[in-house]
């Protein structure tokens, strides 16, 4: 995995290079602009004036933010714009101080209705440890930015980013399209609230690949009115998983379907790939759902769909009424931490259906007893192929 990461990072920055020497592209260098990269200096102003000279050109234009360390305020890029736009990051671009700052305004770094854009490379560090710490201790505290944001943006690619120490989600994708993630470093500590890596929402047409996700909660999650996503050769770990949820937020809700979890590695992480839906009604659905090519290494429900989610006991004794269908599991292997390899949990309401588990090879960490693996299925109807450890309950 390493090896490979390398390879293509190298390929990235030659390819990447390549991009800034077409002489039809102009730079307009954030510093041109009044930007001062001492990791002192206010430098949000001068950012905006270097993105709405580049947006209203009708040219291809290039943002340039070179090397050093620049603060900014929360900021909103927003299109659309008259020409293709790439945003390219040599430096370091951190969160003020005070996480006040940038907590009460939901997002940091916002795209907003930009089309035919390029972001590349750089370190974002949203230095959240004093927001997490306010959120531990009780007290009245802001909501939490997320790091960077696409909202309502069409043919996006980001490439090469490191995001660092989100006050909340890491980087969001909402009523979004043709959005394509690849070559991402993220990395939350393990303790840290609500800091998922990359969450998708209300978007269609998202490919997640080659990178590394390491944070406190879901390493990616895919929200209601998800469609058509390929996610492949991520390596997650520690956080949550790969989740496709919670669903059932409200009653009308729009469903997912189409997604693609391949060729992955999970380590440490609390879940494998995991379906969840709050134990309420809904009109909402999650459908043609593949998990294929995965790797366990030591997590706690490789295989997990919950329909009963409820951590609060905000809704007992009411069933989920999303209905999960047409799901496969195919050649996933490795060990797990808890004894139920495989929970298929599901509501009493709306069954799962179409449930396929094949070539499945999970074991069960446990050196003192040596106990099997098991799995447990409620309101679940499927079929399995091949070999399947622990035993299929179909």
């Amino acid at each position: 995995m390493a090896n490979f990461n390398t390879t293509v990072s190298l390929q990235l920055f030659f390819f990447s290079s390549y991009i800034l020497l077409i002489p039809s592209c102009l730079a307009y260098n954030v510093v041109s602009f009044g930007a001062r990269g001492d990791g002192r200096t206010d430098s949000t102003a001068p950012f905006l004036r270097a993105w709405m000279a580049a947006c209203s050109s009708a040219r291809p234009n290039n943002v340039y933010v070179p090397r050093g360390t620049y603060v900014i305020r929360p900021v909103t890029f927003t299109g659309p714009c008259r020409g293709r736009i790439e945003f390219r990051i040599d430096g370091t671009v951190i969160a003020p101080a005070d996480y006040n700052v940038i907590g009460g305004s939901s997002f940091w770094i916002l795209f907003y209705k930009v089309s035919r854009l390029s972001v590349y490379g750089g370190t974002i560090d949203a230095k959240g440890h004093g927001f997490w710490s306010c959120r531990r201790s009780g007290h009245s505290c802001p909501p939490g930015a997320r790091s960077i944001t696409f909202l309502w943006c069409d043919n996006v690619l980001l490439s090469g980013l490191k995001s660092l120490n989100s006050q909340i989600m890491n980087v969001a994708i909402d009523y979004s399209s043709h959005v394509r993630v690849q070559n991402v470093r993220i990395r939350s500590p393990s303790g840290s609230p609500n800091t998922d890596g990359i969450h998708v929402e209300n978007s269609r047409d998202v490919t997640i690949k080659d990178s590394i996700i390491q944070t406190g909660d879901d390493c990616i999650s895919i929200g209601p009115g998800s469609m058509n996503m390929l996610i492949q050769k991520i390596g997650c770990g520690p956080g949550h998983g790969i989740s496709i949820g919670s669903l059932a937020n409200s009653y009308n809700e729009a469903g997912v379907q189409n997604i693609t979890v391949a060729n992955s590695v999970f380590t440490k992480t609390q879940n494998g790939v995991r379906i969840k839906s709050w134990a309420r009604p809904s009109d909402g659905y999650a459908k043609n759902l593949m998990f294929r090519n995965l790797v366990m290494r030591n997590v706690g429900f490789p295989i997990l769909i919950d329909q009963n989610y409820c951590p609060e006991d905000s809704c007992p004794h009411q069933g989920s009424g999303v209905k999960v269908s047409e799901v496969t599991y195919k050649n996933v292997k490795g060990t797990s931490s808890t004894q139920q390899a495989i929970k298929l949990d599901c509501s009493n309401t709306s069954p799962c259906t179409g449930i396929k588990l094949q070539d499945i090879k999970l074991t069960f960490v446990d050196y003192r007893l040596r106990r099997p693996a098991l799995t447990y299925c409620r309101n679940a109807h499927g079929r399995h192929g091949g070999t399947v450890i622990p035993k299929s309950c179909f």
